[in-house]
């Protein structure tokens, strides 16, 4: 099965979600697309910075730093969720923080990840906690029978915490994007280019 098309989420926010989506989206060759932004200036900016690739529009734009529910009713703006559909082709979006985050006061950007039924590849930091909030968000992601195609680990080296995360959770390890100082578009290629293979994201 070739998937062209992921969803990344994380399982917190400032994983380090958007500096991985950057790398996938350079190393496959594929349009980057963060359908709800709140806080500018926005992930798009960095994404394109550093991966060179096409931007898919956001479909809101809010900015107010917060959730986008909140951030929406700052604005006055009412989220559509169901008005949020992929566009086609090679593409990678990116969610808003963790996977339940509320868009609207009745639906979590996980519901709407459900009803994609796209990919999804979960962005786990290797620090302290990291085994608690990961396994809770594999078990989110199948309860809504989401395809979870693998984590992906963010910082330091942490051994047992990848395996331990990997057995119990029985999930695929992608492979662990370390921090990059100075983070520039070269740097992240390379990076990524020794630490994932494109062969588990086909």
């Amino acid at each position: 099965m070739t998937f062209s098309r992921f969803v990344v989420s994380g399982t917190d926010t400032d994983v380090g979600k958007t500096v991985f989506c950057a790398g996938l989206a350079g190393m496959l060759g594929a349009r980057y697309w963060k359908p709800v932004q709140a806080g500018l200036p926005g992930d798009s900016e960095t994404v394109a910075e550093l991966a060179g690739v096409e931007i898919v529009p956001e479909a809101y734009r809010l900015i107010l730093p917060a959730s986008p529910h909140q951030a929406a009713a700052d604005e006055g703006i009412a989220i559509e969720p169901d008005s949020l559909d992929p566009p086609d082709g090679p593409l990678v979006i990116e969610g808003a923080g963790g996977l339940m985050v509320p868009l609207t006061r009745q639906t979590l950007f996980l519901d709407v990840f459900a009803r994609w039924r796209l990919p999804l590849i979960l962005c786990a930091r290797t620090r302290l906690g990291t085994i608690n909030h990961t396994l809770l968000s594999i078990e989110a992601v199948r309860t809504r029978n989401i395809l979870l195609h693998g984590v992906a680990f963010i910082g330091k080296a942490n051994a047992e915490s990848e395996t331990i995360i990997t057995e119990i959770g029985q999930v695929k390890r992608l492979g662990r994007l370390p921090v990059i100082d100075p983070l520039t578009a070269a740097q992240l290629k390379a990076v990524f280019a020794a630490n994932f293979s494109p062969k588990d994201f086909a």
